[in-house]
């Protein structure tokens, strides 16, 4: 999406936005997990972090950073 930046993308639109928003949006869904985890349901706490999980997605995806580099350095704490 960051590449093709289809119209009526969300994603696209995040791009275009840049980093500061993108981060800004991690930022409110880390925040709304911890919400959810303290006093909501199991479907909220689920539904927040996956939120959360797709904009962490996007901010790795506008730094030019892999998952596969988030997934080396959890590897390397499994040691």
């Amino acid at each position: 999406r960051m590449l093709s930046a289809p119209a009526g993308s969300y994603t696209a639109r995040l791009f275009e936005l840049g980093l500061q928003e993108i981060s800004k949006k991690v930022g409110e869904e880390s925040v709304e997990v911890i919400v959810a985890a303290l006093g909501q349901s199991d479907e909220r706490l689920v539904s927040e972090t996956a939120d959360l999980f797709y904009h962490a997605l996007v901010l790795l995806a506008a730094r030019g950073v892999s998952l596969t580099q988030v997934e080396a350095e959890l590897e390397k704490r499994r040691k």
